[in-house]
């Protein structure tokens, strides 16, 4: 693969009679456009990326300290790896699998919780724990290889749709003409923006506060999640080596008080909160990563591709919707977005080109059920654990166990959290 960075592209003329001209162009640098621009160019189609840190090689993390950023893999993102033959490739002594989930509610009663077990459920693991530089890296050691996948260290400026396609003029004043676009440009994105693709958007007011711990006691390959009285939800999820990684979703003035805490201090707290059932299940937790925090809010795209009448952007990923991190699901999410289109793509019509109308919709209808399944009820979980109530905390309290007591139920919330790829 060659790669074009700003410095070295040149200037392509306006003119779009000499322009180049490609099949798709992949706007996005995160993983969900790093994933889908090669499984575009697998497909034999000629693909372009655009990123302004395409740049920056993403180095394969080492050592004893762990990345902030770090993901809940389900079986769908590793089907989808798979079928992009890299799984094998990545790192997996980077990657914890989940065997047990265990939620409790926020009484601290023994009773009051929910598991979720993978033996139950007749499946290896639910999911894994891992980095994001861990798939970054192995996605970019791929596309080095794939001689249909160019990458360009840049920006795009502006976008022009037409009935046969899109123009895209970037910062560097070069231009470039696509039957196909592909929005990955996340949560803000300019290309949504862009075509005029309203959202609906809800803030949380609250934070997340991510860190990474070492635990004296063994985490038992299980992800635990207290929901506390006061609305805040405590995830611990499982890494490899005794260690874990911490999302305390919390109103913001607390994230602004909790990264001003020191080790001695994160000690206390965690000694005082869910009725001291973190340190019991985990025990003495020793900080090792500097904590850090992020805004939490829901987005959801009215149109997942667009314009209306003539469609030639497809959104995935952050661009299309975010939801808040309880279920973990947010990047399986918009991974399962790159799966569908890829499927759509490679079984199309021999006479539609990527670009066609119907297999844009077809994309757009298969994708609107997942996603807003899956935004409805993590949006409705949360606001049920935020609320203040003696009834409502008691009903919720006794909804864990009742749901815990119905083998039914939990079959169908794993078959939901496993999600699905298909690519048969």
């Amino acid at each position: 693969m060659s790669e074009v960075s700003q410095n070295t592209s040149a200037k392509l003329p306006k003119n779009t009679s000499q322009m180049r001209t490609i099949d798709v162009a992949v706007v996005g640098g995160g993983i969900a456009g790093k994933a889908c621009a090669l499984g575009l160019a697998q497909l034999g189609l000629q693909t372009i990326q655009i990123a302004p840190d395409l740049g920056q090689t993403v180095s394969a993390p080492q050592g004893s300290q762990w990345g902030q950023r770090i993901y809940a893999f389900s079986p769908s993102t590793q089907k989808l790896l798979a079928h992009l033959q890299i799984w094998d490739a990545v790192d997996h002594s980077r990657m914890q699998p989940v065997r047990d989930m265990r939620i409790y509610g926020d009484r601290g009663e023994k009773h009051d919780q929910l598991h979720l077990s993978a033996f139950e459920a007749g499946t290896p693991q639910l999911a894994w724990i891992g980095e994001s530089n861990v798939i970054e890296h192995t996605l970019d050691q791929a596309s080095r290889f794939q001689n249909k996948l160019e990458r360009i260290n840049d920006s795009v400026e502006n976008i022009q749709v037409d009935s046969d396609g899109a123009t895209l003029q970037l910062k560097n004043g070069s231009a470039l003409r696509a039957q196909l676009v592909i929005a990955a440009d996340g949560a803000n994105s300019a290309i949504r923006a862009e075509l005029g693709i309203s959202t609906k958007e809800e803030s949380y007011s609250q934070s997340g506060v991510v860190a990474n711990w070492i635990c004296s006691n063994a985490h038992l390959e299980t992800a635990y999640q207290w929901f506390l009285s006061g609305g805040d939800i405590v995830a611990m999820l499982p890494l490899p080596n005794k260690q874990v990684s911490m999302v305390w979703s919390t109103s913001t003035e607390n994230a602004a008080e909790l990264l001003k805490l020191d080790q001695a201090a994160w000690t206390e707290k965690f000694s005082s909160i869910a009725n001291g059932a973190i340190v019991k299940q985990l025990g003495l937790l020793t900080l090792n990563s500097m904590p850090a925090a992020f805004p939490l809010r829901r987005i959801r795209a009215s149109r997942f591709i667009g314009p209306d009448d003539n469609p030639k952007v497809a959104l995935i990923g952050d661009a299309a919707h975010v939801m808040h991190p309880l279920a973990g699901q947010g990047l399986n999410l918009g991974l399962r977005d790159v799966a569908t289109l890829l499927h759509i793509l490679s079984k199309r019509e021999s006479f539609r080109l990527p670009n066609d109308k119907v297999l844009l919709r077809r994309y757009e209808r298969q994708r609107q059920g997942d996603t807003s399944a899956l935004l409805w009820v993590t949006d409705k979980l949360k606001k049920l654990f935020s609320a203040s109530s003696g009834t409502e905390k008691q009903l919720r309290n006794w909804g864990l166990g009742l749901v815990n007591r119905s083998h039914f139920i939990k079959r169908r919330l794993i078959e939901r959290a496993l999600g699905d790829a298909d690519f048969e």
